[in-house]
């Protein structure tokens, strides 16, 4: 029986992304875009988790679907594990990509690198309009470029260089490659397999 969920994200390169990766699950499921009237949801949470929450709960409420959302945080050791939480809106609330790749450079100008580790976290949330919920992490180490290389992805995509990659940037990679490796793709095959289990016990 395919399932309908509902898309929290409102970013199209985010929601397209998802749609890869689910797509590729052998999961059966129906992803339903976000509707345009649904209200902005404000991400106050003090934790990645706690925002992914926040959308999976308000798209629950509002549409009556189950619903599918995420949030991800690229954490930077030299900058004591900022962006972090903030990382979509780093060099503001209206900020760009680029704005945030930008921002980030600047904030780790001169830093050697050896000492620009950092990760990426996404936390991936299916809520059920009874309150049932099911939640998965995925991360991957890394460091941060000192200036952005490749053309694909999104994001920080750019700067971020996965270990394991033999130096190469999310962003110099195809979208299969980058989801074999990327806490999104972990994060999403992880939360696959849990709801298969709770999906075989309604039929």
């Amino acid at each position: 029986m395919t399932r309908r969920f509902v898309l929290a994200t409102a970013n199209p390169d985010k929601a397209a992304e998802i749609a890869a990766i689910l797509g590729d699950s052998g999961l059966d499921l129906e992803l339903v875009p976000r509707p345009a009237d649904v209200c902005e949801v404000e991400e106050t949470g003090a934790t990645i988790e706690e925002n992914a929450r926040l959308k999976a709960v308000a798209l629950c409420t509002q549409t009556g679907l189950p619903a599918i959302a995420d949030d991800t945080g690229l954490d930077v050791d030299a900058l004591g594990g900022a962006p972090g939480v903030h990382s979509a809106r780093f060099a503001g609330r209206d900020a760009t990509y680029a704005d945030n790749v930008r921002q980030l450079l600047a904030r780790l100008e001169g830093v050697p690198a050896a000492q620009r580790t950092a990760r990426f976290t996404t936390v991936a949330i299916a809520r059920f309009p009874d309150g049932r919920e099911v939640v998965a992490r995925g991360h991957v180490e890394g460091a941060v470029t000192e200036r952005p290389r490749g053309d694909q992805g999104f994001g920080y995509d750019p700067v971020f260089v996965p270990e394991g990659a033999g130096g190469r940037t999310f962003a110099e990679m195809t979208a299969a490659e980058k989801h074999a490796r990327s806490h999104r793709g972990a994060a999403f095959r992880t939360l696959v397999d849990r709801l298969q289990a709770v999906l075989q016990t309604e039929r």
